[in-house]
C-alpha cells in the first residue's frame, strides 16, 4: 500500500514538473493537463490557484472598441474546454458529490473557476464572444442545478426530525380530536442548533457558489422551502387547534378562551426559541451574505409568525362581554413581554414588518381591554329590575361586579393599560373602578324600590352594601376605591340601619310606652285602665307576630350585619318592654292584668328578636 502511495507522489510530481516546464507554451500545458484529467480525476485538483492565475494572466487585454483577436478566444474556449471535461463529470454523477469531501471541494474550486473565466469573458463581451458566453452560461446553469441538488441533500440528510409523540400524555382530548401538545419548558433562553456545524460549513460554501452565479433566491427557496416545513410542523406540535372554519367571529367565547392558554405558551416556544434559533442559522448557513440571511429567515419564519399573530388579532377584534377581560389580558401582557425579546430578531428589511404587525396586535388588545371595562359600566345600568331578590339577600349583579373588580383590580397591567389611551383623555382606573362602584350603588337603589315593605328596601340597600364593603375590605379593589369613599360608604350602612329600624319597629317601641297610665294602675277595678293595658300588650303582640311573620324569611349576608341589626332592636325593645312588665308587677292589685294579657317574656321577645334574618340565608 505505501508502494502505491509513493508511486502516485511521484506521478503526481512529474505532472506538475511537466505543465510548469510547458507552461509557457500555454497550448502544450493545457493538452497535456487535458490528457491527464480524461485519466485520473486525482489531477483536477492540481495546483488549481497557480492555474488559475496563469490562466487569468494568459487572458489578453484588448481594447474594448475592437473585437478581440483569435488568440484570446482561441485560449478562452482552450480553457472553457478544460471546465467542462471538469465539471461535466460531477454534474452528470449518479452519486451524491458531497458524500465525499475530496469530490466536494475539486467541485466547488472548478465552479469558482468557472465564474473566474466568465467574469474575465464578460470584460471583453463583443459579437464574437457570444458563442463563448453561451457555453458559459449552459455550462453555469448545469453546476447551479447540480449544486441545488447537492443543497437539498445536506439538509434532508441532516435536519433533524420533529420529536414524535407517542406518549399518551403528550395529548389533550380523545378520538380525532389529538391534539400533541409539547412539553412545558422551565427556561425560554434556548437556542437550538438544527444542523450539525460541519452541515452548515457545507450549506455556507454552496450558497455562496450560488449566489456569485447569480442564483442566491434560488438557494434562498431551496433552504426555506425545508426549514419552513420543520418551523411549521414544530409550531403544530405547540397543541394549537386549528380556528373555525367560519372563524373567530362565529366561534362562542368559551371555544376562544380555551385556546388562549395553548396560543400564549405557542407564542413563547415560537418567538422565545424557535424563530431566534432559525434565525441564528440563517446566519449560519448564509455567512457573509447578510442579504439573503434575513430574506431565507424571512421566507421561513414570517409566514409562522404572521398566523401566530392574526389570533391575537381576531381575539381582539370579537365583540364579547365583559367577561373576555382576562383573556385579552393574558395575551396583551404576552405579547407586551415577547416585543422586547423579538426586536433585534426581526428587525431586517423583509421581516421587520411581522414587528410592526405584533405592535398592532397589542394597541388592539389594548384597546379592547378598556372597551370591555368601559362596557362594565353599561352592562349596570342597563341591567334591568326584574323580580326582587327573595329576603332581600345581595343581588347577583352586586356579586357579579364586586367579584370582577376584584379580580380585575388584582392585576397590575389594567392600570397599565387604561393610562395608556391615546384616543382620548385617559381615566386613571381607580377614578373608573369609583364610578362602577357608584354606578352599581344607583342601580341597586332603584331595585330597591321594587320591595311594596319599606323595611325590606332598607335590608336589601344593608345587604348589598354590605357585601360590597366585604369585598372591598383588604382587596385591591377597596385600594382603588380608597378611604374616602368606604367612609361613605360605611355611613350609607348606618343611614339604612336606622331607617330600618324607624320602619319596622317604631310602631311596636310606642306600643310600649306608659303614657296615659298615670296612676291609674293603682285602681284596678278601673275599666279604663284594664282596656289601656290590654290593648298595649295586645298592639304589641299583634306587632310582634306581624314582624315574625314578615321578617322571618329576611336575610342578613353575614354574622356581624345580623348581629347589629338584631343588638340595635334589642336595644329599642327589649328596656321598654322590660320596663312596662316591671310596672305592672308592681301595680299590687293589677299583676292579675299580666297572668291574664301578657303572651310573651321579656326572654320569649329577646328569643323572637334572635331568630330574624336566617330565612333563605346563602352560604357566601
Amino acid at each position: 500500500m505505501e508502494d502505491v502511495e509513493d508511486g502516485e507522489e511521484k506521478l503526481i510530481a512529474a505532472v506538475r514538473h511537466i505543465a510548469k516546464s510547458l507552461g509557457r507554451t500555454q497550448t502544450m500545458a493545457d493538452d497535456i493537463l487535458q490528457v491527464f484529467s480524461s485519466f485520473d480525476n486525482r489531477f483536477f485538483a492540481l495546483d488549481k490557484t497557480s492555474d488559475r492565475h496563469q490562466r487569468r494572466r494568459d487572458v489578453p487585454t484588448a481594447d474594448p472598441r475592437q473585437s478581440p483577436s483569435p488568440s484570446p478566444l482561441a485560449s478562452f474556449d482552450r480553457t472553457l474546454r478544460a471546465l467542462e471535461s471538469q465539471v461535466v463529470r460531477f454534474v452528470d454523477s449518479n452519486r451524491l458529490i458531497w458524500s465525499d469531501s475530496a469530490n466536494a471541494a475539486a467541485f466547488l474550486e472548478a465552479i469558482d473557476d468557472l465564474l473566474d473565466t466568465a467574469t474575465d469573458l464578460n470584460n471583453q463581451a463583443s459579437p464574437a464572444t457570444k458563442p463563448l458566453l453561451d457555453r458559459m452560461d449552459h455550462l453555469l446553469r448545469r453546476c447551479v442545478l447540480r449544486l441545488d441538488e447537492e443543497f437539498r441533500a445536506v439538509i434532508e440528510s441532516t435536519q433533524p426530525p420533529v420529536e414524535d409523540y407517542d406518549n399518551d400524555d403528550a395529548y389533550h382530548g380523545g378520538g380525532e380530536e389529538h391534539i400533541p401538545v409539547a412539553n412545558p419548558v422551565d427556561t425560554y433562553e434556548i437556542i437550538i442548533d438544527a444542523l450539525p456545524p460541519g452541515s452548515v460549513a457545507d450549506l455556507n460554501d454552496i450558497a455562496h457558489r450560488m449566489v456569485a452565479a447569480g442564483f442566491g433566491r434560488e438557494c434562498v427557496e431551496t433552504y426555506a422551502d425545508f426549514r419552513r416545513s420543520f418551523v411549521e410542523e414544530s409550531v403544530a406540535r405547540l397543541g394549537l387547534r386549528p380556528p373555525p372554519a367560519d372563524g373567530f367571529l362565529a366561534a362562542a367565547w368559551d371555544e376562544i378562551e380555551e385556546e388562549i392558554p395553548r396560543w400564549i405558551e405557542a407564542a413563547r416556544m415560537a418567538f422565545l426559541i424557535l424563530i431566534p434559533s432559525e434565525r441564528r442559522l440563517c446566519e449560519r448557513v448564509f455567512a457573509s451574505l447578510p442579504a439573503y440571511a434575513d430574506l431565507a429567515f424571512s421566507v421561513t419564519c414570517v409566514p409562522v409568525a404572521s398566523d401566530f399573530l392574526s389570533f391575537g388579532a381576531a381575539v381582539a377584534s370579537v365583540d364579547q362581554g365583559p367577561e373576555r377581560l382576562f383573556g385579552l389580558l393574558d395575551m396583551f401582557e404576552a405579547v407586551r413581554d415577547l416585543l422586547p425579546e423579538i426586536d433585534t430578531v426581526l428587525s431586517d428589511q423583509y421581516s421587520a414588518a411581522v414587528l410592526d404587525e405584533m405592535g398592532v396586535v397589542h394597541r388592539a388588545l389594548s384597546a379592547s381591554i378598556r372597551r370591555i371595562f368601559m362596557e362594565l359600566e353599561n352592562l349596570i345600568r342597563r341591567d334591568p329590575v326584574k323580580s326582587a331578590v327573595p329576603g332581600g339577600d345581595v343581588h347577583p349583579i352586586t356579586r357579579y361586579v364586586m367579584n370582577y373588580l376584584g379580580a380585575a383590580c388584582s392585576r397590575p397591567t389594567l392600570a397599565e393599560v387604561m393610562a395608556e389611551d391615546a384616543a382620548r383623555v385617559a381615566v386613571p382606573l381607580p377614578v373608573r373602578v369609583a364610578w362602577i362602584a357608584d354606578i352599581l350603588l344607583d342601580n341597586l337603589e332603584a331595585k330597591s324600590k321594587i320591595y311594596r315593605d319599606l323595611s325590606l328596601t332598607y335590608v336589601f340597600l344593608m345587604n348589598n352594601g354590605q357585601y360590597i364593603l366585604q369585598k372591598a375590605k383588604g382587596s385591591d379593589a377597596g385600594i382603588m376605591l380608597g378611604e374616602d369613599w368606604i367612609r361613605r360608604q360605611n355611613s350609607k350602612l348606618r343611614q339604612w340601619a336606622s331607617e330600618y329600624q324607624r320602619a319596622s319597629w317604631t310602631k311596636v317601641v310606642a306600643a310600649l310606652r306608659m303614657d296615659g297610665l298615670g296612676g291609674a294602675a293603682s285602681r284596678s277595678s278601673s275599666v279604663a285602665t284594664e282596656k289601656a293595658i290590654r290593648d298595649k300588650l295586645g298592639m304589641f303582640n299583634n306587632y310582634l307576630e306581624d314582624i315574625w311573620r314578615t321578617q322571618g324569611s329576611w336575610v342578613a349576608m353575614d354574622e356581624q350585619m345580623r348581629a347589629e341589626l338584631r343588638g340595635g332592636i334589642a336595644e329599642a325593645v327589649l328596656p321598654a318592654y322590660r320596663n312596662l312588665v316591671a310596672r305592672l308587677r308592681q301595680a299590687g292589685d293589677a299583676r292579675w292584668l299580666l297572668d291574664r294579657y301578657l303572651k310573651y317574656s321579656v326572654e320569649d321577645v329577646e328569643a323572637r328578636i334572635n331568630e330574624l334574618f336566617e330565612g333563605g340565608r346563602r352560604s357566601q
